[in-house]
């Protein structure tokens, strides 16, 4: 320490205000023989908060209605067995006004599941293909899609509102780690995989596949649309962190800093910062327009070196995710701990304990945060200050239960 520096405070996770968990998705307790494969890889919010997806591992995705699933938790306490009977949502019939309403849905992919994304048509953006009269689907503002990412390669599309699947989608030679819509409405579909490469499907074409972006020397483990869906993050191995330009289809830049594997992204809401999380021990927080490093949030005190940043250590972090008012991240570590941090302090403002947690997602409007587990379960924590959650639009006795204090 030189003379000029001032003793830097190392923050004690103790301190830190625990978060309460308002709910658990418990998935079936698997057989002896099929312990393997029950992990859960994603979870996902549909773009109007209608519909929560999470993959409980076996080839199977769970899709429940948002706001059910928020009654159950009510209802029902806090644990929700999601095979349990008693608790299964009400399917509605499909005819007449009933068409497009919320109804549960069970899906067997037929592989084991990576990845998960939802897409639609709002706002409505027409496609980028000129024969547009001959596709077989057409997409309207009333479709919602599921995207699924196999462990085969497969992308399959399904209709959320059926469950139904519309297309397969085959390019990709191994794993599909990652699946992300473009927030405009285009329908336009990328995909990061193992194979070293992003591939971008315009699904208005019928699945068509548009672009293959190269430059990952390694593993490809998440991608993340800036929100006007000008710019894509792609973050692997080999410490890469990628922009893309998604007009055309060139890389703008790489950013360094990271000193290990990279796994995943998130742009803050209104594009003008970017998250990324690495096995390194740390989040950082970009300016991804000229690529510096404005914020790191490290998961290990003191920080570690890089040659120990880049081996295995106890703290390598899994997830990371912007909650909707852009002030406020999520991240999850192998230290069983889920931290939330604001993105002007360097220390977590809350916590809470998760063991072995792979991802997490805000809900659509920030006020829950969703993680998934190797067990392929479901844990979720509300997140919003009590005069935020009473302008909610639900009943009233959900916002009480998401109001308690202890």
């Amino acid at each position: 320490m030189t003379n000029n520096d001032t003793p830097r405070y190392i923050p004690n996770i103790n301190h830190a205000v625990r978060s309460r968990t308002i709910g658990e998705l418990l998935a079936p307790a698997a057989p002896f023989d099929k312990k393997c494969g029950r992990e859960n890889w994603t979870v996902a919010f549909a773009p109007d908060g209608s519909y929560f997806a999470w993959s409980q591992g076996h080839r199977t995705v769970k899709l429940v209605p948002w706001s059910q699933c928020l009654k159950n938790f009510l209802f029902h306490g806090t644990k929700n067995i999601t095979n349990s009977s008693s608790l299964r949502l009400s399917r509605q019939n499909s005819d007449g006004g009933q068409k497009n309403k919320p109804r549960e849905h069970i899906i067997d992919c037929g592989d084991i599941v990576w990845s998960l994304a939802f897409g639609s048509s709002v706002p409505e953006k027409q496609s980028r293909c000129v024969n547009i009269e001959w596709h077989r689907f057409r997409f309207g503002q009333d479709r919602l899609l599921l995207a699924t990412g196999l462990n085969n390669g497969r992308i399959k599309i399904w209709d959320v509102y059926t469950g139904k699947l519309l297309l397969n989608l085959v390019d990709h030679t191994e794993v599909v780690r990652d699946l992300t819509f473009a927030p405009d409405g285009s329908l336009i579909l990328v995909s990061a995989s193992r194979d070293k490469t992003l591939r971008v499907w315009d699904l208005k074409d019928d699945g068509n596949m548009m672009k293959v972006l190269r430059g990952h020397q390694n593993w490809v483990y998440s991608c993340a649309f800036s929100p006007d869906s000008s710019m894509l993050c792609s973050v692997g191995a080999n410490k890469a962190v990628f922009l893309w330009n998604m007009d055309k289809y060139t890389m703008i830049r790489k950013l360094e800093g990271h000193h290990h594997v990279v796994v995943a992204c998130d742009f803050s809401p209104d594009g003008a910062l970017l998250a990324t999380a690495s096995y390194d021990t740390r989040v950082y927080i970009w300016d991804p327009h000229t690529g510096a490093i404005l914020m790191e949030f490290g998961h290990l005190f003191p920080p570690p070196t890089p040659i120990f940043a880049g081996g295995a250590n106890d703290r390598w972090v899994r997830s990371v995710s912007f909650s909707h008012d852009g002030l406020h991240i999520a991240s999850l570590a192998d230290d069983k701990m889920v931290r939330f941090w604001r993105i002007d302090e360097d220390y977590p403002v809350q916590v809470a304990p998760l063991s072995n947690g792979l991802c997490c997602a805000f809900s659509t409007d920030g006020s829950v945060l969703a993680a998934g587990t190797h067990d392929g379960s479901v844990y979720f924590w509300a997140m919003m200050p009590t005069q935020e959650v009473q302008e909610l639009p639900v009943p009233s006795k959900i916002l009480e239960f998401l109001s308690y204090r202890i």
